[in-house]
């Protein structure tokens, strides 16, 4: 049994969106991700941390639902920008069971465990967004949404997962630190940043988190290890 994380798969089996526009290092990445999963084991559990599907609505994301369901493993799945498929926990939940998908489940004003861990996350804030009008509420939710899924942790110590980074070189998310630091998160992946902005992440131990990068091209489309 082991724990995964990997971000940004932007799976477009049904819809008209193909990544390797985005340069060759995207070239045939389905293939490449269902061959990386295929070394997983059943038990192993894999936190995807937003954009996996390209589809508009749970229908058209459901050919990309039913790749990753017959992949290896558990499969909990945080929100991402461009997840525009996304609606509440509990329509998900039936539309998952009414289509047979038995591998997928929801992390979002959550938590999962995974031993003695506690898995919790939610979309993020990113400096590309204003915090201002409509962003502001928006933004507010998230912390929000964080602070509950920290919160349904119960004093387990936890694991955090979000879309966007909650630092970045030139830029700090102080109220999404504020919160990993303030529940003792020990560990915090992210994803989002793609192609020439790899450079600009920020990985390894600040005010007492562990920072990693795990969007699908950073791995080279190989879920990272995070314990056994």
């Amino acid at each position: 049994m082991a724990l995964y994380a990997i971000g940004d798969l932007h799976l477009s089996l049904s819809a008209n969106k193909p990544m390797d526009v985005f340069g060759p290092g995207w070239a045939d990445h389905v293939s490449r991700l269902e061959a990386a999963f295929s070394r997983l084991e059943p038990e192993d559990t894999v936190v995807l941390c937003g954009d996996t599907s390209w589809g508009i609505d749970l229908q058209e994301s459901l050919a990309d639902f039913r790749f990753i369901d017959r992949l290896p493993g558990r499969k909990l799945l945080v929100k991402g920008n461009h997840d525009y498929w996304w609606t509440t926990a509990a329509k998900m939940r039936r539309f998952f069971a009414d289509n047979g998908i038995t591998t997928i489940d929801i992390l979002h004003n959550n938590c999962h465990l995974y031993g003695d861990w506690a898995l919790c996350g939610t979309r993020g804030w990113f400096y590309e967004e204003e915090q201002s009008g409509h962003n502001e509420k928006v933004f507010n939710r998230e912390v929000l949404r964080l602070e509950a899924s920290l919160k349904a942790a119960e004093g387990r110590p936890a694991i955090a997962f979000l879309h966007y980074p909650p630092l970045y070189t030139g830029y700090r998310c102080p109220e999404v630190i504020a919160k990993l630091e303030a529940y003792g998160v020990q560990r915090c992946f992210y994803g989002h940043l793609h192609g020439p902005t790899h450079r600009r992440a920020i990985e390894g131990r600040l005010g007492g988190v562990d920072y990693s990068l795990v969007s699908a091209d950073y791995l080279q489309f190989v879920p990272k290890k995070i314990e056994d």
